[in-house]
């Protein structure tokens, strides 16, 4: 087993570290470097790294936080014995997280489809969870352990990774000689494709392409999302509620619905922009499907900025294209999602295909 595997498999058993290990990265720096010439990403190896730059001094890199999943070892531990600890929640709409283990007790918050945690405790039909900063008791009939739990989180979770150094080239395929498609910079996270094939490079998906960074300058995590304590839950719908407003104030007075088309267009775009018009509307149809669903917010900007479940959204690149405009098939592909089309059934997930049984449309599988 490779170190990388190793390491997303050891996060596997600490899964409820969930959202906090990831990093929201500065939109500005990938627009700045998606600026520069081939000529110029080649330049400056002290800043610009990938497996060649070897005289970049790696120790001054920031070590991983506490909520990290890598314990930084590579080897130690059990990681089928770290498992026995991930917990999810096994529910169509929102579980209920309560003071006591009692149903009369008062709620401290709600864990949602898709979301894990840490056991912390059990007593009779009750379980004791963590789940990010959301600590209570759940009763055991909405949640799943062991097997089952993994299963899902497997299912539902992301591999990300976070890079270590000032900026990594991406390189068409995993060798210094490649070509490059781009720039990540100090802090970017980015959804990385699981390759037991070669130790030294980190597939990820690039703006809808297959990329290869060098694994050495990578932190390699796992996560779910978390669940979301009440103070928590007031605080998101006060931040939807500015991020509308200053959707609206920057594409003028328009109407509600319109605004709607244009965010759930740009996301179209950051997600699927070089794909099929088949491929544009698939994932226009999950967050519209996920609007539709009680398991998930009723609103499209909700869904969208939901924690931890559409990176374009959190690192600002969703924002940033919607100040320079969305491309007209996008925005189709927003308005017939919007309307009811689909050509996915229900399906609420999508992640670059590399096998998994689903609908396959160009380069994504939607389940």
């Amino acid at each position: 087993m490779n170190s990388a595997k190793r390491r997303i498999l050891r996060g596997l058993g600490r899964i409820f570290m969930g959202a906090a290990i990831i990093t929201v990265a500065k939109s500005s720096s990938i627009q700045a470097a998606s600026n520069h010439s081939l000529a110029e990403f080649n330049a400056g190896a002290a800043t610009v790294l990938d497996c060649m730059d070897r005289e970049v001094d790696v120790a001054a890199f920031h070590q991983p936080s506490k909520q990290s999943v890598d314990d930084g070892d590579g080897e130690s531990g059990d990681p089928d014995s770290e498992m026995s600890n991930l917990v999810m929640a096994n529910v169509h709409n929102s579980l209920n997280v309560r003071e006591e283990p009692d149903e009369d007790s008062a709620k401290v918050g709600y864990m949602y489809a898709d979301c894990g945690g840490e056991i912390l405790e059990k007593k009779g039909d009750w379980t004791k969870i963590k789940s990010g900063n959301l600590v209570g008791w759940c009763s055991n009939e909405y949640l799943l352990m062991g097997e089952e739990a993994k299963e899902l989180a497997s299912s539902v979770g992301i591999t990300l990774a976070t890079v270590k150094a000032d900026a990594l080239r991406v390189r068409k395929e995993p060798s210094e000689a490649s070509g490059i498609w781009g720039l990540v910079a100090k802090g970017d996270s980015i959804e990385a494709i699981v390759d037991d094939s070669n130790e030294d490079w980190v597939a990820i998906d690039f703006e809808g392409e297959e990329g290869y960074i060098s694994a050495e300058f990578v932190d390699i995590n796992f996560s779910v999302d978390n669940g979301e304590t009440l103070e928590e839950i007031k605080e998101r719908e006060r931040k939807e509620k500015e991020e509308k407003a200053k959707l609206i104030a920057n594409l003028g007075p328009v109407a509600v619905g319109a605004t709607d088309e244009q965010l759930l267009a740009s996301l179209v775009y950051c997600e699927s922009g070089n794909q099929t018009y088949e491929g544009m509307l698939a994932v226009a149809s999950v967050v519209m499907n996920r609007v539709r669903s009680a398991a998930y917010p009723n609103t499209i900007s909700g869904v969208i900025y939901a924690s931890g479940q559409f990176t374009p959204a959190l690192n600002g690149k969703v924002a940033a294209q919607l100040s320079i405009g969305v491309p007209q098939p996008c925005l189709q592909a927003a308005k017939e999602a919007i309307s009811g089309k689909t050509n996915i059934g229900t399906a609420t997930h999508f992640r670059r295909w590399t096998g998994q049984e689903g609908i396959v449309i160009g380069a994504h599988v939607f389940y």
